[in-house]
């Protein structure tokens, strides 16, 4: 007699560590090994609509608004996103709730059995199932269980040979396209865009965020026309009081209201939309903390990213000192972004977060050196830079920790505890 699968009885923290085991796989691009796993899963098409949303920046706050506002509109809504910030259960919620750790443990036990399945077969052999493949396949069929009504899914990257782009999205989203991840979506902001929109269906609805470059812009309005989608440019913002910080929210919740309003096919009801903008929070995009000095978070990981938040730093700042903990990883320009951030900074912590990927906090110091900055400090620990940051800031000043997700992912969790990748 064989014994009973162990992962029966898993609990959240071993789903979780499971997840984590599996991320020095990395990334596989292609859809078979999807569809198989799904196939597996007895769920090879969702009964459910869903709404696809990818993009370079944006995507997470955009994909929460859009289920926010949808969920307020009497709909049951699944929301996917990545990465998250303490926890692989922020990801997958339904009715704006995270999904439970029970739900949750069951979920991927299921997910990794039917994984262990697909990659008996995988051609070529080790073609296994990734990390990011299961979250997404947990997902769709934690969805198809709970009855949704509609789904909202954020692409992990690019958009073509995404793992999400297994769903025929009744309406995309596209927030906006910078040059990022070159190596795996092309070298200009045009062929990026072609992969991103690889998630458009014939006779769709494609959102278009405000603010796109021309070259996004112009693929945008070809593809729409090439097959037969509606094309929706998102305005540049909504006139109503927004508890999200930052200003470049606002861009991203007049495209949330664009792709709620295709897809229900009629306006939204303004008093409800006052009242998403009003109560939605997004961890770690322009979070502040607790105590004093006032303390910024923001996981502006890219040049876009950066921009978008410089933007509102003066306001913020209000002329008080601003010193800035900064960590980047190793395939993002980080001289263009320190670059950014040295224009407002008074100074700057330099460290790195727990990510492989991250830059040494020594490699960053260089960098300023050589770009002509001044005033840069080198504490290696996430933890400790923030608290050098605050004593060099003073109580009346201002520190802002950016430059990945992971930092503020770091900076969110105790010292010493492991953190996980997107």
């Amino acid at each position: 007699m064989s014994s009973p699968d162990p992962r029966q009885g898993w609990s959240a923290q071993d789903a979780e560590r499971h997840l984590l085991g599996l991320e020095r796989f990395g990334m596989r691009f292609g859809l078979d090994r999807m569809h198989r796993l799904l196939n597996v899963l007895e769920l090879p098409r969702v009964s459910y609509p869903t709404i696809h949303v990818v993009g370079t920046n944006g995507k997470s706050s955009t994909t929460r608004m859009i289920a926010a506002l949808l969920e307020r509109e009497g709909l049951r809504t699944g929301c996917f996103t990545s990465p998250h910030l303490l926890s692989y259960r922020e990801r997958i919620e339904i009715g704006e709730r995270e999904i439970a750790p029970e739900r949750f443990a069951a979920a991927v036990a299921r997910t990794v059995h039917a994984a262990e399945l697909v990659d008996r077969t995988a051609s070529p052999a080790g073609d296994a199932v990734t990390q990011f493949e299961m979250l997404s396949a947990a997902a769709l069929v934690e969805f198809e269980q709970a009855g949704v009504d509609v789904a909202v899914l954020e692409a992990g990257l690019g958009g073509r040979y995404d793992a999400t782009n297994v769903v025929d999205s009744a309406v995309a989203v596209l927030t906006n396209v910078g040059l990022e991840h070159t190596r795996y979506l092309g070298p200009t902001v045009r062929h990026i865009a072609r992969e991103k929109l690889e998630v458009v269906r014939g006779g769709a609805t494609l959102v278009v965020g405000s603010g796109i470059d021309p070259a996004a812009l112009e693929l945008a309005r070809e593809t729409a026309a090439a097959r037969g989608a509606t094309l929706v440019l998102a305005a540049d913002t909504v006139d109503v009081a927004l508890r999200a910080g930052g200003g470049y929210q606002r861009h991203n919740f007049a495209a949330a209201c664009a792709a709620a309003t295709a897809f229900l096919g009629r306006e939204l009801d303004g008093a409800k939309v006052a009242d998403v903008a009003a109560t939605l929070v997004v961890p770690g995009r322009f979070q502040v903390l607790d105590g004093t000095p006032v303390t910024l978070l923001d996981g502006a990981h890219n040049d876009g990213g950066i921009e978008a938040l410089t933007q509102s730093l003066p306001a913020f700042a209000a002329g008080r000192r601003l010193v800035v903990v900064v960590s980047i990883l190793d395939d993002k320009d980080a001289a263009g972004m320190l670059a950014q951030l040295l224009r407002h900074a008074d100074a700057l912590v330099a460290t790195a977060c727990t990510s492989p990927r991250a830059l040494p906090a020594a490699t960053l110091a260089s960098l300023v050196e050589q770009i002509g900055g001044a005033g840069v400090t080198v504490v290696q620990e996430p933890h400790r830079a923030l608290a050098r940051a605050r004593g060099l800031a003073g109580v009346d000043g201002v520190v802002l920790a950016t430059g990945s997700i992971y930092l503020i992912s770091d900076l969110l969790r105790a010292p010493g505890s492991r953190g996980s990748s997107l």
